[in-house]
């Protein structure tokens, strides 16, 4: 598969490795990123919109929505050669789990550090299951989200049964 002017091999189940960390490029989540989530979503919570309503709160201002940063991680995570080589052989979301354990602010800088935790193959041989954990940390190297997923993927197996 060539994506820009690179050329990345299929990865499979087996050539996952466990434990490396895998670190993304930053984004900037500004004002217009928060109001268009707002408005595609429907969560117009004040917390988010209305800065006066927010300077009233502990945060001190308007914060960006939990799940825009979940998604803005994942979407920086698309990115990484590891998981671009793995595109063809994803067979399915099993699970997410995520929590923010310190809000982003509207100007903050997020990357991900990103690790694949643990991986077990099926019975069959064909397939497994791995556990990746995505830690979001802002431009102070604070943790505003970690996710943990588990991500059902091809085998060398399967794909020879094809």
């Amino acid at each position: 598969m060539t994506v820009d002017r690179f050329t990345v091999e299929r990865l499979y189940f087996e050539d996952v490795p466990v434990g490396t960390t895998f670190s993304t490029p930053g984004r900037t989540i500004g004002d217009g990123d928060v109001s268009r989530f707002a408005g595609l979503t429907g969560d117009y919570n004040s917390l988010h919109v209305d800065e006066e309503y927010a300077r009233s709160t502990p945060f001190g201002g308007r914060i960006a929505h939990g799940v825009l940063v979940q998604g803005i991680a994942n979407g920086l995570t698309t990115r990484l050669p590891l998981l671009i080589g793995l595109q063809e052989s994803l067979l399915g979301l099993l699970s997410v789990e995520c929590r923010w354990p310190a809000p982003t602010r509207i100007g903050d800088t997020v990357h991900v550090e990103y690790q694949v935790l643990e991986k077990s193959l099926s019975p069959s041989g064909t397939k497994g299951v791995l556990v990746e954990q995505r830690t979001a940390l802002n431009q102070h190297g604070e943790t505003v989200m970690v996710s943990v997923s588990r991500l059902l993927v091809a085998g060398r197996g399967e794909a020879a049964g094809r």
